[in-house]
């Protein structure tokens, strides 16, 4: 059977980058191995449905390069691939699992069931839970008369199905990143199913739709791993091959301790999310890494790397390197520490990698935001000169943003450092240095200043510091004659007289 693998979220929110990442490793795998992903959203619980996060679930994955080849939008041979228009297939499989035995219906109410928990918790058991210790003692199918059971059904009588765990059962999970997992059956609950309202919950939908959909691999997240042996034993009631599993490990906090939040991104200052989204109830944005100036490229690397190594030194992937590349082998038990500081080196690399002119397009847009125009190729070579020091796009136009417009503020540090009333008439000297040699390049026209600075005995950086703060306004900047040269020499001249006026 070929490899087939599935991306299954639920629409109650935006997609945290931990999704992002169990959905890259689900597509690297399954384009290594010449599969299909199928992308199915899991929306049984409709009371935690938010508008638009199915829409942003597409959007992000979109942005981030994954492509899906079933699935809501593509389509395919398993349609509907939303888990609310299945439930009457979901109605067929349960009524196989009550009438082969493996399931029942359950009637206890809220205040019945805390009243179990009690009288267990009374007893000293430190894990309260409607297991085969206590099923026989509780309002279900396997206590009451066929004939009430049947009136409390025809009454609507709100219930739920619920699997009959096997005693004295040991169950084997041989998972593809964490071995063999060893759970006895009796330690666990008889976990709901079904609900009156005719939803499964995710236990069984998620099964049945698995096999259903021909599922063969299933890569998710740690926090499924204590599901796994109740999956397991459905697949074994129902007569099914249960697919291979590999449980990803946890995206952790920066210090290592705890599994990454929404409000470790608040807290600390970076996205967790792929892109911005909108709360549609409180109206509240939570920025993205989309916006904040990230590459799709930088930011598939930088989480291909949190969990995975390629058992070399190599850390710079393209999208077809990590498929060609990835192996679920490689993946690694251990929680990986998220480091914010390695996604802007990603991020720096990745744009540093991009031709001039596509980076010149960037910086074209930033500036018309900023109602600021000028030519192309002034803008290609601004960008040849500063792009070295970016990290975002957007460092494009704080990195050159005296290209375009004159300082009219001095940094009044560099002033109190370096400038002296006796330097006017040697700045306006070397003002019609430029003006002479307007037509030579910026090595030229650095050494006739560097011969008048020595003719006159001056003092090298005191003067390169002063006509640098002409320039920018600051001491930053590239090479101080690259940026006469992209300036023109007519422009440095006013810069130079400007600031021998206002200083």
């Amino acid at each position: 059977m070929s490899v087939r693998v599935r991306f299954a979220p639920s629409p109650t929110g935006p997609l945290h980058i931990g999704g992002v990442r169990t959905a890259l490793y689900n597509y690297l795998f399954a384009k290594k191995n010449n599969g299909k992903m199928i992308l199915r959203i899991e929306d049984t619980d409709q009371s935690r449905f938010v508008p638009g996060a199915e829409e942003y679930i597409a959007e992000a994955l979109e942005w981030c390069g994954i492509r899906f080849d079933e699935g809501i939008q593509s389509g395919g041979d398993h349609v509907p691939y939303r888990q609310s228009e299945r439930r009457e297939i979901y109605r067929k499989y349960i009524d196989r699992l009550l009438n082969a035995g493996h399931a029942y219906y359950a009637f206890d109410t809220p205040e019945e069931l805390e009243a179990m928990r009690k009288r267990l918790t009374d007893k000293g058991v430190s894990n309260p839970q409607y297991d085969h210790h206590v099923r026989m003692e509780m309002h279900n199918s396997l206590t009451l008369k066929q004939a009430e059971l049947e009136q409390r059904i025809r009454d609507g009588v709100p219930y739920v199905v619920r699997f009959r765990i096997p005693e004295n059962q040991d169950v084997y999970l041989k998972d593809l990143i964490r071995g063999e997992v060893h759970v006895q059956a009796s330690t666990l609950d008889d976990k709901v199913l079904f609900k009156s309202d005719g939803m499964p919950t995710y236990h069984l939908a998620n099964v049945v739709d698995d096999h259903l959909m021909e599922v063969t691999h299933v890569i998710r997240g740690e926090e499924w791993l204590p599901s796994a042996p109740l999956h397991l034993l459905l697949y074994e009631a129902f007569g099914w091959k249960s697919p291979e599993f590999a449980h990803l490990p946890l995206l952790l906090k920066p210090d290592g301790h705890g599994k990454l939040s929404k409000r470790d991104g608040d807290r600390l200052g970076f996205p967790v999310f792929p892109i911005e989204w909108v709360d549609p109830n409180t109206g509240e944005t939570s920025t993205g890494y989309r916006e904040s100036g990230y590459l799709p490229e930088a930011f598939v690397n930088f989480l291909a790397m949190l969990g995975w190594n390629p058992g070399s030194e190599q850390e710079v992937f393209s999208m077809d390197q990590l498929i060609e590349e990835f192996s679920i082998n490689r993946v690694s038990k251990k929680g990986a520490k998220f480091d914010i500081e390695k996604a802007k080196w990603f991020n720096q690399h990745y744009l540093r990698a991009l031709d001039d002119a596509t980076l010149a397009g960037m910086l074209q847009e930033i500036l018309r935001q900023e109602n600021i125009t000028a030519p192309m190729e002034r803008i290609i070579r601004v960008v040849e000169l500063v792009k070295e020091r970016a990290v975002f796009p957007r460092d494009l136009l704080l990195q050159s943003h005296f290209f375009f417009v004159a300082p009219t503020t001095y940094d009044k540090a560099v002033v109190k450092k370096f400038w002296k009333p006796e330097l006017a008439p040697h700045l306006r000297a070397v003002a019609d240095i430029l003006a002479q040699h307007a037509h030579l390049p910026a090595p030229a026209l650095k050494e006739l200043v560097m011969d008048y600075i020595k003719t006159h005995d001056l003092k090298t950086g005191q003067v390169m510091n002063c006509i640098r703060l002409a320039m920018v306004g600051q001491s930053m900047g590239p090479d101080l004659f690259e940026i006469i040269a992209t300036l023109g020499v007519d422009e440095a001249i006013r810069r130079l007289n400007a600031m021998v006026e206002r200083v």
